[in-house]
């Protein structure tokens, strides 16, 4: 007898998709930014607070707010579906502190190979929490095999990210980085996506908040903080701005440096 409902993955088609992807690459491109910004300043205080606008790009647009688009075209015919506001919430500070967490240690200089998956482990984390956030009414499991294939992809990209941003230099270098920064971020959602299994439902009642009344102004809230973090980065001008207005100023410039981070903050 054939199932009485169907998961769609791709509920309106290839908007959900696209738009996750193009959001997930200006998150990119801004963390990548940031942290170029960081290894520019020899000033401890101004170091953190790019790593910190860094850890939001990356962590917050670029990998959640990725994710929940992506799960806004997410649906099972016959059942209903909602969010526990506390898990979803969670998950967002999983990311961020995570993404962070391989940031400051790359930023200490801890070799990418060790902040990079501590950030993985971060992306897994907040993807299997907010879907651990997700009411179907019905019995699911996971495909164990695709999980371990989500993890491996979740940590190479993460991983990836991190030595982009310490190593990648110039404007369309670090484009191209954000584009397959894009993908690896949109494999491992909808790898982890596809290792969902939908079995029985139930007649129960789904507890929880609406999806598009929930993620639709999540989203946005952690977009208009994008806006904001590209507005500092219309306004930072640039290391080499900085140096040459201390240098037409009689100041010695900050000296560049060819290590990603310095240990004396």
């Amino acid at each position: 007898m054939p199932p009485e409902f169907e998961v769609h993955h791709f509920t309106y088609g290839p908007l959900t998709p696209l738009l996750a992807y193009g959001l997930s690459v200006v998150g990119s491109l801004l963390g990548l930014h940031f942290t170029a910004q960081a290894r520019a300043t020899a000033d401890r205080g101004e170091r953190i607070w790019w790593l910190v606008g860094g850890s939001v790009a990356l962590g917050g647009t670029a990998i959640w707010v990725m994710h929940f688009v992506g799960m806004l075209g997410f649906s099972v015919s016959g059942a209903d579906l909602a969010y526990e506001v506390p898990l979803t919430l969670f998950s967002v500070l999983l990311s961020i502190g995570f993404v962070g967490a391989g940031l400051f240690l790359v930023g200490f200089g801890l070799p990418v190979t060790v902040g990079g998956p501590v950030a993985g482990i971060g992306v897994v984390a907040m993807h299997y929490t907010g879907m651990a956030a997700m009411n179907l009414g019905a019995e699911t499991s996971y495909d164990l095999t695709i999980v371990a294939l989500s993890v491996v992809i979740a940590v190479v990209a993460a991983t990836a990210a991190l030595f982009f941003a310490v190593k990648v230099k110039g404007r369309l270098s670090t484009l191209g980085a954000a584009l397959v920064m894009g993908v690896a971020v949109s494999g491992m959602h909808y790898t982890g996506m596809f290792a969902l299994d939908v079995h029985s439902l139930s007649d129960g009642q789904v507890e929880g908040s609406d999806p598009v009344q929930l993620l639709v102004p999540l989203t946005g809230a952690v977009s208009v903080v994008t806006a904001i973090l590209c507005g500092f980065v219309g306004g930072s001008g640039g290391s080499a701005d900085r140096a040459g207005s201390a240098k037409d100023a009689g100041r010695e410039p900050i000296p560049p440096t060819d290590q990603p981070f310095h240990r004396d903050w």
